[in-house]
C-alpha cells in the first residue's frame, strides 16, 4: 500500500488527552461494525487503521470519555 506523501485527514479524529485506551479501554474499537478503529502498540492510544468508514457513529455515541469525533462530510448530512 503506497503512503501518502502529503497531509490527510481521516473521518474518525481521537484526542488522545481524552482517550483512555491506555487504561483498558476498547469501547471504540469493540463497537465498530467494520474493524477500522485500533489501539496502537507504541502509544497505547485509538487511531484509524484505515479509512473505511460507514459514519455510523456508535465510536463517538459509546466513547465514555467523548474522546472520538466523526467528522461527516457535508454532503451526507
Amino acid at each position: 500500500m503506497p503512503l501518502a506523501n502529503t497531509p490527510t485527514s481521516v473521518p474518525v479524529v481521537v484526542d488522545n488527552e481524552k482517550c483512555i485506551a491506555d487504561k483498558g479501554c476498547t469501547v471504540c474499537v469493540d463497537v465498530c461494525p467494520l474493524d477500522v478503529l485500533r489501539i496502537s502498540d507504541l502509544t497505547n492510544k485509538a487511531y484509524m487503521a484505515y479509512d473505511e468508514c460507514w459514519y455510523c457513529l456508535p465510536c463517538q455515541c459509546d466513547c465514555p470519555t467523548a474522546a472520538l469525533t466523526v467528522n461527516i462530510p457535508f454532503l451526507l448530512k
